[in-house]
């Protein structure tokens, strides 16, 4: 059951986040380790101070420039995604041109149907991997998340995992494919195997991505390859480590940058 939040209570836009995970969960979109997975990462965005650090805005123009630069790329969607931010993955999709691909690790068929409806009532037009769709497999998996669909996943050379999945980001990079993340944990698998790891919260991320995208939308491609091989992960990731070492010891010392 929902509750009336305040515009004026100091965590409202986390609370009404929870209160959209726990809907989702009675909708049968969310599993019920989505709610631990993002208490995870809230806790997370609470040592980044809950804003867009730097390291988050070099990720997304690599991001950006990639996901225009590529063949055939893919923005997998689980749950947490699916209520968080539908409207803005369709929307990323639309002008990026990457397919939408359902991909669960608690996957049934009644929760593949229940995320391709919120994308479609986000106003998603086709869905990949729902049902007999997902025919092919990850032979690197073992879990529900091996499955793909074949003319998804399968065939991408890049693509989108928001929110933390570290087995199939291992195996996607084994696979040849260039795989692009959204953690907020940036000592997880998911952000130290990706090739591109954006440390933000998914509800800050998507929204600036799509604005990237459009920033870099006529950029030439081998300008957009540039801005891909001038990017350093590993290096961006660890300063962002940092960053969040850095704000601690800021608010250890008594600084006050606590929204």
């Amino acid at each position: 059951m929902g509750i009336n939040i305040p515009e004026s209570h100091p965590r409202a836009a986390s609370l009404k986040i929870r209160e959209a995970l726990i809907r989702g969960v009675e909708d049968n979109v969310v599993a019920y380790a989505g709610l631990i997975a993002h208490g995870r990462g809230e806790a997370f965005d609470y040592l980044i101070g809950e804003k867009t650090i730097p390291q988050a805005q070099r990720a997304i123009e690599a991001a950006a420039a990639s996901l225009l630069n590529a063949a055939a790329p893919v923005i997998s969607v689980n749950g947490n995604t699916a209520v968080l931010v539908p409207r803005e993955l369709v929307g990323l999709s639309e002008i990026t041109g990457a397919r939408l691909e359902v991909n669960l690790f608690y996957r049934t068929r009644e929760r593949e149907e229940a995320v391709r409806k919120a994308l479609l009532d986000a106003g998603g037009r086709h869905i990949y991997g729902v049902g007999e769709a997902a025919s092919e497999v990850i032979d690197e998996l073992q879990s529900e998340r091996r499955r793909v669909d074949p003319d998804g996943i399968l065939k991408a050379d890049v693509v989108l995992v928001p929110l933390e999945d570290g087995d199939r980001t291992k195996a996607l990079v084994r696979c040849g494919k260039t795989v692009i993340t959204v953690d907020l944990n940036p000592l997880s698998r998911t952000s130290r195997t990706a090739h591109i790891t954006i440390v933000d919260n998914i509800t800050r991320t998507l929204p600036a991505l799509i604005e990237k995208v459009k920033e870099l939308k006529t950029t030439p491609r081998p300008a957009l390859k540039r801005i891909v091989e001038s990017y350093d992960n590993k290096k961006n990731t660890g300063e962002a480590l940092r960053a969040i070492c850095d704000r601690l010891l800021l608010l250890a010392g008594g600084g006050t940058d606590i929204p």
